[in-house]
């Protein structure tokens, strides 16, 4: 199949803006809880009568602090409850919100803060006001800076006089679903990052089609249902969430906490999350590990063969008693104690930003957690394509949602057409005129649609490896199957204009030390002292092996280096989202790179 459109089941009215849906709710349903608000170790129930209240009093307390329509108003913070408030308040004095990941450099702020002429900055803390001071040029006009935990949202909102109060509903008024709502700014993997000029209309459409995909609204978000943020709101898949939230008046609770996910995901209980592909293989590391420490790793390979084969029987219609039975007993043994690690009650999970695989997908479908796997950029809100309750194809990303045409170039290159693509980069014609020529939003995705619509990715036209032997490769079919082993954190598979496919792998530091005692390493060695290690290069080999399989002989990885560090955010290797930025890592590992072909 060449192309795959589904109709659209929501259209956006000429006049609606995204802070429609918080007043909605608050005239609606005002005791409402719709938001439950992390204070200490506490979460404090927030009604929707009361977010609209602090909506409108920080929206006045901008435009009294001389915020005008269409001015550009920054937002870096970790995800809060304060990031949604802030971002609510901005659109309701008619301004744009220019996100910003609160781990990003100086210089990376610099650029958001230039190129968008943003007028004021929300930061959350002292440290994020010392980047913004020193990204800031001394000679030029200085933009207003708030500090969230210095109490500048209280200070705002009470700053306000009646005038202030009443100009809120009229800068409202004055949004429609042609403004301008924010500028995302791309995460830069392949060049200087480019600001996304995202309309009300835009993420509005993407929010109402998306709701009403097949089982969403029945199953996974209504007023019954909770879900727990914790990706950076900068993303904007984590922002479309949010929104989607709201509009259902799903329970809506944030943590920037992500690194103790699982205690959590345990206090807040959960019906859904939305994660990365990492976090998930994480939770299944961390069990697989525990289940190998403990003597049970026996019975944990067999309840995940059992998980596997379980929800690939669902979507053949026909599930054994026997199979039905194992389940149960693993349920018992195994499964019930991961659902709990993720807080008990989660049912469905949402996954983006870099393919899940199908291995990972099954498992945990069968454990009972069903993960929908989606696709989309940044330039089109996030959505595109996503597996829905009913109807999912685990190993692919889903069909276009409601309002989305999919199409196929000649070559191979995926192009999608939809009321939420973008209508450019901001301030940049000329990127944008190649991004959406033809009327297309040319993702720069290689993929294919299967007979029933279903779409696969198979790698980025910009990653694939051309080997000196003429080969295609697409890298990121062997990158996630590498990524998927218990020991592996990180891996980049390398072979543009070489005799073969390498690849260099990074360690898990914790599945590291339990390899370790395993094999009776001593505890304090370190990774650069048994990188050579025989029965270590054994251990990577299978993951080798593992990915291998998925491709032919010529496309196989024929040599691997373990590297002495992982890829982390603060050394430049990883975005926000966990991507590897490919040109970093081999202009900074050239001489690596070289040893794998020495």
């Amino acid at each position: 199949m060449e192309q795959c459109a589904t109709p659209a089941r929501y259209i956006v009215p000429a006049a609606a803006n995204l802070t429609d849906d918080i007043f909605d709710n608050a005239r609606s349903h005002p005791s409402h809880v719709g938001f439950s608000r992390k204070v200490g170790t506490d979460w404090l129930p927030v009604t929707c009568g009361q977010f609209a209240h602090e909506v409108s009093a920080l929206a006045a307390g901008l435009i009294a602090a001389g915020i005008e329509l269409g001015d550009r108003v920054a937002l870096m913070s970790k995800t809060s409850y304060e990031w949604m408030l802030c971002d609510y308040a901005i659109w309701s004095a008619g301004a744009v919100t220019v996100p910003i990941y609160e781990t990003s450099s100086v210089e990376q702020v610099q650029w958001y803060l230039s190129d968008s002429g943003a007028k004021a900055v929300f930061v959350e803390t002292a440290e994020h006001e010392a980047v913004v001071s020193r990204a800031t040029d001394p000679q030029a006009v200085q933009p207003i800076v708030w500090r969230i935990d210095s109490g500048a949202l209280e200070k705002l909102s009470t700053a306000a006089d009646a005038a202030d109060v009443e100009q809120v509903s009229a800068r409202r008024g004055a949004v429609g679903a042609a403004s301008l709502a924010t500028i995302v700014y791309t995460s830069g993997t392949t060049g200087r990052p480019k600001g996304c000029a995202i309309t009300h209309g835009n993420l509005l459409s993407e929010v109402g089609n998306a709701l009403l995909g097949d089982g969403v609204s029945e199953l996974v978000f209504n007023e019954t249902k909770s879900t727990l943020l914790f990706l950076p709101l900068a993303h904007i898949l984590a922002r479309l969430i949010q929104l989607s939230a709201i509009r259902a008046r799903v329970r809506l609770g944030h943590t920037g906490d992500a690194r103790n996910i699982a205690a959590e995901l345990q206090a807040f209980r959960p019906t859904s999350v939305l994660s990365v592909p990492r976090v998930f293989e994480k939770f299944y590391n961390t069990a697989s590990q525990q289940a190998e420490a403990d003597g049970h790793g026996l019975i944990f390979r067999g309840a995940e063969a059992t998980a596997i084969a379980y929800s690939r029987a669902q979507d053949s219609g026909s599930v054994g008693l026997p199979l039905r039975l194992r389940r149960l007993l693993f349920d018992r043994l195994v499964y019930r104690k991961l659902r709990d690690a993720m807080g008990g009650q989660v049912e469905y999970a949402v996954s983006g930003g870099a393919p899940l695989g199908e291995r990972l997908g099954h498992f945990f479908r069968g454990v009972g957690i069903n993960i929908l796997e989606g696709y989309g950029l940044t330039e089109t809100c996030a959505g595109g394509t996503l597996n829905l309750p009913a109807a999912q194809k685990i190993g692919t990303v889903g069909r276009p949602i409601p309002a989305c045409t999919v199409r196929i170039a000649a070559d191979g290159e995926i192009l999608l057409k939809a009321p939420f693509v973008f209508h450019g980069y901001w301030q940049n014609e000329r990127e944008s005129a190649v991004m959406l020529s033809d009327g297309w939003c040319h993702t720069g995705d290689l993929g294919a649609l299967d007979d029933d619509g279903f779409l696969t990715i198979t790698g980025r036209a910009k990653d694939l490896i051309v080997t000196s032997a003429g080969k295609n490769v697409a890298p990121a079919v062997l990158e996630d199957r590498l990524r998927a082993h218990w020991l592996v954190s990180q891996c980049l598979v390398v072979g543009d204009a070489k005799p073969y496919v390498a690849a260099m792998v990074t360690l898990d530091a914790e599945a590291f030390t339990v390899w370790k005692k395993a094999h009776a390493k001593p505890e304090t060695a370190t990774v650069q002292q048994l990188r050579s290690d025989p029965e270590l290069l054994a251990a990577v080999q299978e993951a080798v092996n593992g990915a291998n399989a998925a491709v032919s002989h010529a496309e196989a990885i024929k040599r691997f280096l373990v590297l002495t560090r992982d890829f982390t955010e603060a050394t430049g290797e990883l975005t926000p989202t966990m991507k590897v930025r490919r040109n970093v890592v081999i202009a900074e590992l050239a001489a690596d790179l070289e040893l794998l072909y020495s």
